[in-house]
């Protein structure tokens, strides 16, 4: 298994609030119906997520982990 959680869930960035430490992505998924996860912003740019892209939602516990692949 490539990451340490078991569920995962097809998602879309609908929207991301940029802060100087920390951001929130929202994402529209299908099933449940939204979920976001809060990371940190160099994250966000390392992942270059904008809206619209298709990510996979990795949870874990209380995390959601976005990868883009």
């Amino acid at each position: 298994m490539k990451y340490g959680a078991r569920n995962n869930v097809q998602a879309t960035v609908k929207d991301i609030q940029r802060g100087d430490v920390m951001s929130l992505v929202q994402f529209d998924v299908s099933d449940p119906a939204k979920m976001a996860s809060v990371l940190t912003t160099e994250s966000v740019k390392h992942l270059n997520l904008k809206p619209g892209d298709r990510v996979q939602l990795i949870v874990k516990a209380v995390h959601v982990l976005p990868v883009k692949e």
